[in-house]
This record gives structure tokens, C-alpha cells and sequence, in this order.
């Protein structure tokens, strides 16, 4: 990978996802405005440095980091923001390591996850809900409905802002890319 470019998109994403993560965190969604400078910006980058082959990799990633995401939001696991900014990741990143960021992304969100219900002292409660959400994914009528959605469980539960574990996976890829910790 080109160093000049990989410098543009440290210079360029990092802010970018920084500031989507504190939007998703204090407002609780990640503005379109945001995801779209985000995809536009980084498919010219993309086109500045490799040309059409650069502007193909781009698209390849946002459609992994949309793929990876469009059907939690389909179930009405999580909200279109987070999606569109993982498809935006996507188009600097690439598919490769879209999936890794992904993959670190969720990890934190799962801890994360596991230390706010544990924290609250509803872990009763977030059992309950894990019950109604296999609940929901075992019939075709509900596997898409409101119910056992992200917003149904309302006061019972603490909605995790999925850009801020989203930008962790993608920040830890993109320094073990810098830094050269593992072959990527």
C-alpha cells in the first residue's frame, strides 16, 4: 500500500471516525452528513492515488462494511448510521481489512456490552432480552418486526452506541497497519 496514501487516510479517517463516535455516543446516531464526506472523500482518495482499480477496492469495501451490518439493521438490531459509517470505513480501508476492523469492532462492543450490564445490575433483565431476541431470529414472521428490537427494550436496557466500538476495531486495524504488529 502506497505510504502517501495510507498517510492521507490515517490524516483523514481517524478524525473522521473519532468525531462519528462521539456524535453516536452523546446523540445517539451518526449523522449521514458525516458517513457521506466520509464515502465521497475517500472514494477520491482512493481515485487520486490508484485510478480506477483504487475507486473499485473502495467500493469493495463499502459494500463489505455494508454487508457486514445491513442485516442486524434489518432486524432492527442497530441503527442505519452505524452501517452507513462501517460502509465509509470501508471505502479507506478495503474489504480485507474492513473484515478485521469489523471483527475487533464487535469483539469491543461485545465486552463492552457485557461490562455495562454488569455495571447496571441488569443482568436478569439483559437475559430476558437475549431470550426474546433468539425468540425473534426463530420465526420468519418476527425475524424482521420491531419486535426484540434495539429500541422495544426501552428503559429495560442501556443501548450501546455501535459507532464508538466500530471506531475502536477500526482504529486498533489501522495502528497494527502503521506499526506493522501483524502482516496486514
Amino acid at each position: 500500500m502506497d505510504p502517501a496514501f495510507w498517510n492521507a487516510t490515517c490524516a483523514i479517517l481517524i478524525p473522521g471516525i473519532l468525531l462519528a463516535s462521539w456524535i453516536d455516543y452523546s446523540q445517539k446516531r451518526v449523522p449521514n452528513w458525516l458517513n457521506l464526506t466520509l464515502i465521497l472523500v475517500g472514494l477520491a482518495v482512493q481515485a487520486w492515488f490508484f485510478g480506477w482499480s483504487g475507486v473499485a477496492t473502495g467500493m469493495l469495501g463499502l459494500l463489505t462494511g455494508f454487508g457486514l451490518l445491513i442485516v442486524p439493521w434489518m432486524m432492527n438490531g442497530m441503527g442505519a448510521g452505524d452501517v452507513k459509517l462501517m460502509a465509509a470505513i470501508g471505502v479507506w480501508l478495503g474489504p480485507l481489512l474492513t473484515l478485521y476492523s469489523f471483527g475487533l469492532g464487535a469483539m469491543i462492543g461485545g465486552v463492552t456490552a457485557v461490562a455495562m450490564i454488569m455495571s447496571t445490575g441488569r443482568l436478569r433483565m439483559a437475559c430476558v432480552n437475549i431470550g426474546l431476541i433468539i425468540a425473534k431470529c426463530s420465526s420468519r414472521e418476527t425475524v424482521f418486526s420491531d419486535v426484540g428490537s434495539a429500541k422495544s427494550f426501552g428503559v429495560t436496557s442501556q443501548l450501546l452506541p455501535y459507532g464508538v466500538p466500530l471506531a475502536g476495531g477500526t482504529l486498533i486495524v489501522m495502528a497494527a497497519r502503521t506499526f506493522g504488529w501483524w502482516g496486514i
